[in-house]
């Protein structure tokens, strides 16, 4: 092989190899300022000038309007309970307690960051609207079908995950992030 297509070979190489790392880190999870939480996880970094480089390209990538800790925290999860993925032919149901914050809601995303296309055009949960118990607990069913109560609809997506947004923090949501009690997503069934 001439030596131009030996140069030409390792500098497509090098191109391709490079863009599919890129993408790998960009879609990955967050490398730095992670904190994880049960199966939830979240960056306390973004939205602030101290976050990194890829930080901030995981946000553009996204499309997420990143505000910082103080003013809003974002947790995502893609597995349920047990560690398994989100799927969307499968049923869960969404309980928790009272978050310590002003405002709180779960947007079910597709993989890629999307909207789930569902003909309900219902794509999130919003804090006050599940009934809450004497203890202040709530639930709510994140399922391919209808169901009584709150429903979040898949769409049948293949894979998704969830976006738990709290809008000013408060207490261990903002302080310790790790240890703060956050919702439990538990799969029912699957069809």
């Amino acid at each position: 092989m001439k030596t131009w297509h030996r140069f030409a070979a390792c500098i497509a190489l090098g191109l391709v190899g490079g863009a599919a790392f890129a993408v790998h880190q960009v879609r990955g999870d967050y490398a730095d300022k992670q904190v994880h939480n049960g199966q939830w996880s979240a960056n306390t970094d973004q939205g602030t000038a101290s976050a990194s480089a890829l930080t901030r390209a995981k946000v553009a990538l996204n499309g997420l309007l990143a505000l910082p800790a103080k003013e809003a925290m974002y947790f995502i999860t893609r597995t349920d309970s047990e560690g398994r993925p989100l799927e969307g032919r499968c049923t869960y149901t969404v309980t928790g307690g009272e978050l310590d914050a002003r405002w709180w809601s779960v947007t079910l995303y597709k993989g890629e960051g999307w909207l789930v296309k569902n003909a309900a055009n219902r794509w999130s949960v919003a804090g006050n609207a599940p009934a809450r118990d004497a203890q202040g607990n709530w639930s709510f069913t994140v399922s391919p079908n209808p169901t009584e109560g709150v429903w979040l609809p898949t769409g049948r997506t293949p894979h998704f995950d969830l976006t738990l947004r709290t809008y000013h923090p408060r207490g261990a949501l903002l302080n310790d992030p790790a240890n703060a009690k956050l919702p439990t997503v538990t799969r029912e069934a699957c069809a």
